[in-house]
């Protein structure tokens, strides 16, 4: 008989509380009630986020953010094959202007540097990730239940 090995999660409870506190930032919040089809910030993608607060390795009080973004923004380049949507993301962040763009870009080289280049979570840790809060309503954000005709790309 082979027993099967469990899995700890990496995340630790602050990570998650982090992205909770981050989740009522009104930025974060506008963005999230703008994306209904979920293009860019269903479960598994926000699932991505914490982990990757996990591998950045900051102390949860420096979380800003900025740092939500950065790591939605990883997960939807490391799974997702549209930019439109993504590039939206610069619209709740910085308006019409193009100014901060590359800055956004060079701290985005910097997280995933600080994360010593490990931007592959697979299903299972995500799973695992949701597991730690399953009725949190972020994980709600389930694309699969969203009728065809309402996953149009919503507008900025």
């Amino acid at each position: 008989m082979k027993l099967k090995k469990q899995r700890v999660s990496s995340v630790l409870p602050e990570h998650h509380e982090v992205f909770n506190r981050l989740l009522e930032d009104p930025v974060v919040k506008k963005f999230l009630d703008w994306d209904k089809a979920l293009k860019v910030s269903d479960k598994y993608l926000l699932s991505m986020a914490i982990a990757y607060f996990s591998r950045a390795g900051l102390f949860s009080w420096q979380y800003r953010r900025i740092h939500f973004f950065l790591a939605l923004y990883l997960a939807n380049d490391m799974e997702e094959d549209n930019q439109a949507p993504k590039q939206d993301m610069f619209y709740f962040l910085y308006g019409k202007s193009y100014a901060q763009r590359p800055q956004f870009h060079k701290l985005r080289l910097q997280m995933v540097r600080s994360m010593g280049w490990n931007t592959r979570v697979t299903r299972e840790e995500c799973e695992e990730i949701q597991a730690y809060e399953p009725e949190h309503w972020a994980w709600k954000r389930d694309r699969t239940l969203i009728p065809p005709e309402h996953q149009q790309t919503s507008e900025a």
